[in-house]
């Protein structure tokens, strides 16, 4: 996993390739049921459907229980409800998946996917705002910025496919992820496409090996990269600590690291490329050792940062730690 909170678009940029589309819609509100199994449906309890229909929002956004239940059944028909291939779930475990996803998130975006007004009209209140900072952090520039923000948004709003139906990429969300999370993997994979169509290069050049392709993330998945992290990042030094702090999570520009560091801004980038390639060996390292196979481990580290739910600030930028205030101090 990479520990950028998602500035870098090519940590990001491979997240949407493992997301399939869990439920189809055709027009405006026929709701398909193309990859829902005989053997998952009418699994749901009205009762649980209702509690979690309410739950979730889904009538504010125009979203009916019934459009909601074979959203549900279907994902949680494609992943098992969580467990293993080979492995049946009963009730219990049926639920517990079901609890455990973004149902709000769902919702919406099945209600975006729909087409349905006020759907849109609650994407855009929460999602405005944070989707184009994220694009300007990701651009590092305005301009650049609000044109991949604007793009993104008309991705969304849902291009014609075959026959003149729109499909909507909001499709493909599974709710087993933050929908914000979600979104970002798809700016920076549009970033890293801008970037290849101009023959551009990010500041920092290849710093950052690229991303694998991600999965959906388990429960345990996430508890051994939150541990993983928690003890590869308290284990580099001060300075290594201070670098990927000041550059991903502050934000600041080779120039300024340079500046605070006494360097040339070429040093800079080659110490951030070693630090970044040194965690990402460690945690890899640290993915084994907690019972997790090679290929599972290079899988995990597509994992979104915030479905992690691991405080970096903190374990990048001890208090304690001597030579990172003192840094700061002089800059």
């Amino acid at each position: 996993m990479d520990i950028s909170p998602a500035d870098d678009a090519n940590a990001t940029a491979s997240r949407m390739d493992a997301e399939v589309a869990d439920f189809s819609v055709e027009g405006h509100g026929h709701l398909t049921h193309g990859l829902f199994s005989e053997a998952g449906h009418g699994l749901m309890p009205e009762t649980l459907l209702a509690e979690l229909w309410v739950k979730a929002g889904a009538g504010i956004v125009e979203v009916t229980e019934t459009e909601f239940d074979a959203a549900l059944q279907t994902i949680g028909a494609k992943h098992n409800f969580g467990l293993e291939s080979q492995k049946q779930a009963g009730a219990l475990e049926r639920e517990a998946f079901w609890r455990g996803l973004h149902l709000d998130d769902l919702a919406l975006a099945l209600g975006c996917a729909l087409g349905r007004e006020a759907a849109w009209q609650q994407f855009m209140k929460l999602y405005e705002g944070p989707l184009m900072r994220a694009a300007v952090g990701m651009a590092r520039s305005a301009s650049l910025g609000e044109e991949l923000a604007s793009a993104l948004y008309s991705e969304l709003y849902g291009v014609t496919a075959r026959g003149g139906l729109k499909r909507s990429p909001l499709e493909r969300y599974s709710g087993r992820g933050s929908l914000m999370g979600w979104m970002r993997a798809m700016l920076a994979q549009r970033q890293v496409d801008h970037y290849r169509r101009t023959h551009k290069e990010t500041e920092l050049g290849d710093v950052e090996p690229a991303a694998p392709t991600p999965v959906d993330p388990e429960p345990e998945t996430i508890a051994r990269l939150r541990k993983g992290l928690q003890s590869v990042l308290k284990a580099l030094d001060a300075e290594d600590r201070f670098l990927l702090s000041a550059y991903y999570l502050d934000v600041h520009t080779l120039a300024e690291v340079s500046r605070v560091l006494g360097v040339h801004e070429a040093t800079v980038s080659r110490k951030l490329k070693r630090a970044t390639q040194r965690v990402r060996k460690e945690l890899l390292r640290a993915l084994q050792a907690r019972g997790m196979s090679g290929r599972l481990a290079e899988e995990a580290l597509g994992t979104d940062p915030r479905d992690v739910e691991v405080n970096l600030r903190k374990l990048l930028q001890s208090p304690g730690d001597k030579a990172y205030s003192d840094k700061e101090g002089r800059g």
